[in-house]
Order: C-alpha cells, then structure tokens, then sequence
C-alpha cells in the first residue's frame, strides 16, 4: 500500500512540502485548502513535473478532506501569513479557528497519522491541534526548532566561510523572539563555536537567529519565508515515513521534562513511526535554564488566551 500525506494549506509553504515530498518521492501527497481550484492546479502541476523530476508520486488537489483519509503524515500549514510589524502573538485567535478546523479533519480521517504544525504562532498552534485532535501526545509535533537551528547554521557558515553540512547548531524553546540559541552545543565538525569566533560575533549571530523570520518578512513585504520552513517540515515527515530516528528539534509536549508542564516547547526529540519516540533532556546551565523556562512562559502566555477563548 502507497504512503500518502495530507498538506493542509496550499500556499507557498503548503505547495512547497509538496515539491519536496514529491522531488524525493517520499509518498503520494494531498494538497488540501478552501480555495477552488488552488490545491487542483497546484497539484496538477506538480503531477506533471513527475516525468521530468522522474518522480511517479501522485499528487492531487481538493477542497475537502475525503480523499487524505488513511494518510501517514499530515502537515498542517494553513493559516494567515505574518505581514511587516505584525507579531506572531498577532495572529493567534486567527489561526486559532483553522488550525482547530484543520486538526479536526484531520482526526476524523487519518486517526492514526502523525500530525506536524507548521502554522504560527507555532508552539500555540500544536497545543491547539493536541487538543482538538484528542492524539496522544507523541502523535503532535511542531516544526520550529529545525528551521531556527537551520538559519542559526547558516550565518555560523557563512562567517567562518566553511560547509553548512559541517555545523551543528542547537535552538530551543519557543518558536519567536525567545527562542534559544544553545551556543555551547553548536559547532563545527567537533570544534565547539566559542573557539572560532568572538563573543560579539555570536552576540550578533544569535540576534539575527531569532529575527530570522522578521527578517525575510521585512524584504517579502507581502509574506513570510517559504522554502526553509517547507524543508525544514519535510524532513520531519521523512524522519517518521522512514523511520529514521533522526534527532532534531522539534516542538514537544513536555510533562516535567526542562521543568515544564503540559506545554509544546521545542527540545531535541527522536521522530520515527512513532512521532515523537523520545524527548532528549539535555543538562542545560543554569542561564540556559532560565531563557528556556522563560520562553516556556511566553508559550503558556499564548496558551492562556486559547484556554480562555475555548472555555467562552
């Protein structure tokens, strides 16, 4: 039996997960999204790339969720896209109401898929999706923490003028201004990063990290980032169709792990059939510990609003 999975959204980071999925034939993917006629053309398109790509994935296009049932995977990245001077806690209650829709869908279709979050603001949106969906905990997961790592390894790359593929990069916490950079465990084939560079020069790369996405948005105007955040899912969803095991970080839900309670934060995890399969608890220092705690309280804050708006 062929695997399949289920894209909701077919936007730009939608289509993208398509391309990706597509282009390493993974599995046979489902664009889904209210637009008429987008996830069809979109798909369509992408079906017909498949000769050139010499892919024989079969991709398709709907409006409503009946042909995604029995998916392996579904990747939610519906939502509205952050526009200039727009924060993520700005679009919560918006993508509150399509994530919960979305999620929803999902559950009564592929019951035992593995669900991967893509829509901001991240880490709220899982809890959202955990709640809606009613899957047991490692059956959610949230794409941040690969592609924060990811922007983190570039700029440590581009600095030091070496190869990305010889750069670990370590973030974690919530997915936005207080993200993680943990610069003690990143470096470059082996050789830590506080002995090839400065400490201002990590000051500065660690700034533009967490900017990284408000970066992009300043010089799209009209959009947010697209092709890092759909790999970045892409590799989540290859981890688990494959069963890799890879250990990336991705946005968990944390009961007493890091101290921190009935929360999604991202921390390294092992993804495979499973999902989320482990949650690694590194010995972080006691700042570490604190920016980490402290971005979890940024996340509950967020999780607050929903609690109230879903008991109203």
């Amino acid at each position: 039996m062929r695997r399949k999975v289920t894209v909701v959204g077919a936007g730009n980071v939608g289509a993208n997960c398509a391309v990706w999925i597509a282009n390493k034939q993974l599995a046979d993917v489902v664009l889904v999204d209210v637009v008429e006629g987008v996830p069809q053309g979109k798909g369509l398109d992408l079906l017909q790339a498949g000769p050139v790509l010499g892919s024989d994935v079969l991709v398709t296009g709907a409006n409503d969720y009946g042909p995604t049932a029995d998916s392996d995977v579904a990747i939610v990245t519906a939502g509205f896209p952050r526009k200039p001077g727009m924060s993520r806690d700005d679009l919560l209650l918006a993508n509150y109401e399509i994530v919960r829709q979305a999620a929803e869908q999902v559950a009564r279709y592929s019951p035992n898929c593995v669900m991967i979050v893509v829509s901001n603001p991240l880490d709220a949106m899982c809890q959202t999706a955990y709640w809606v969906s009613k899957f047991p905990k490692n059956r959610v997961v949230g794409m941040a923490g690969i592609l924060d790592s990811a922007r983190f390894r570039t700029f440590i790359a581009q600095e030091l003028k070496v190869s990305v593929e010889n750069v670990t990069a370590v973030v974690m916490g919530g997915h936005g201004d207080t993200m993680v950079p943990i610069v003690r465990l990143s470096s470059v084939s082996g050789i830590p990063l506080t002995e090839l560079m400065d400490q201002e020069t990590i000051d500065r790369i660690v700034t533009r990290t967490r900017s990284g996405g408000a970066e992009i948005v300043k010089y799209l105007k009209t959009g947010s980032a697209y092709y890092a955040p759909s790999a970045s899912a892409v590799e989540m969803a290859e981890s688990i169709l494959n069963d890799k095991k890879k250990v990336l970080p991705c946005a968990a839900y944390l009961e007493g792990e890091y101290g921190i309670h009935g929360l999604f934060v991202g921390v390294p995890v092992k993804l495979g059939a499973g999902g989320v399969e482990k949650i690694y608890e590194v010995k972080l220092l006691p700042e570490e510990q604190r920016m980490l705690t402290r971005s979890a309280e940024s996340v509950r804050e967020l999780v607050g609003v929903l609690e109230k708006k879903r008991a109203g």
